[in-house]
């Protein structure tokens, strides 16, 4: 046998021995038992808090809100998508409130100017549209194709 396998077979045996260790401690148990996903996360994600109520729970108080924007751009949109998560407001709606988007930049999350964004979403380059303005003060979110002014 050459000298040099004599060194490298030790070597590759360690790093075996190591790698299988590591695995061990790092892979989870439940790692491939239905699939290659950790199958225990599913009981875990069950037991976590809702806290997304849905656009038909906001149905029950804010209708005018929702027929508003079943006629526009927005209409595929969940509330929560702009207002944040709805499930503590509903549960106590005259103490929690659903968050109110403020500034350029929160409308900008999605219509700022990019290139890879899809078209279908209207663009607008926030550095030269109405600078000194919010957005909100001449399209409504909820009927964005009709202007305020």
């Amino acid at each position: 046998m050459p000298p040099q396998l004599k060194r490298l077979i030790p070597l590759f045996a360690i790093f075996i021995f190591l790698f299988l260790a590591a695995r061990s401690f790092l892979v989870p148990k439940s790692f491939g038992e239905q699939g290659h996903y950790r199958f225990n996360s599913i009981a875990e994600n069950k037991e976590k808090a809702m806290i997304y109520a849905g656009k038909e729970a906001c149905d029950d108080c804010h209708s005018d809100r929702i027929q508003e924007m079943e006629t526009d751009l927005h209409k595929g949109i969940s509330c929560e998508t702009c207002h944040g998560p709805g499930s503590a407001h509903i549960a106590n709606p005259d103490s929690i409130k659903p968050m109110i988007p403020k500034g350029r930049d929160f409308c900008g999350m999605c219509h700022s100017l990019n290139p890879s964004r899809s078209k279908l979403v209207h663009q607008v380059d926030l550095k030269e549209h109405n600078v000194t303005e919010n957005c909100i003060e001449c399209h409504n979110p909820h009927l964005p194709c009709q202007m305020k002014k």
